[in-house]
C-alpha cells in the first residue's frame, strides 16, 4: 500500500498493486527521456497539459521503477494498467503532486 506522507501512488498493473514513487533518481531518469531542460521545464510540461502520451509512460515508469518495479519501458507499453487511461493519467498527476507538496505543518 502507498503512503502518500511519502509521496507514493498506487496503480494496478497486470492485476497487481504497484507503488510509485518520484525519488531524485527517477526525475533525473525523467528529464533525460523526455530530454527536459531543467525540473521546473518538465513540471511545466504536466501543468500546462502540454504533455503526450508517451510523456505520461515516461513519467509514469520512472515512478514505478522510484518504486522499485524492476520491468521496463517495453513491459509497460504492453501492460494492462487498471482503470485504462484515465486511471493512469490521474495516478500520474497524483505522483507529481506529492512529489513537490511541502510538508504540512507539524508533519
Amino acid at each position: 500500500m502507498a503512503n502518500p506522507y511519502a509521496g507514493e501512488v498506487t496503480l494496478v498493473i497486470d492485476g497487481q498493486a504497484q507503488v510509485m514513487r518520484l525519488t531524485l533518481g527517477a526525475l533525473a531518469e525523467l528529464e533525460a527521456a523526455l530530454e527536459a531542460g531543467s525540473l521546473v521545464e518538465l513540471v511545466e510540461r504536466f501543468e500546462t497539459s502540454a504533455f503526450s502520451t508517451r510523456d505520461l509512460l515516461a513519467l509514469i515508469l520512472a515512478g514505478l521503477r522510484g518504486g522499485g518495479w524492476q520491468g521496463g519501458a517495453e513491459e509497460l507499453r504492453r501492460a494492462e494498467i487498471g482503470g485504462g487511461p484515465l486511471a493512469a493519467s490521474r495516478a500520474a498527476a497524483a505522483l507529481l503532486a506529492r512529489a513537490f507538496a511541502l510538508p504540512e505543518e507539524g508533519a
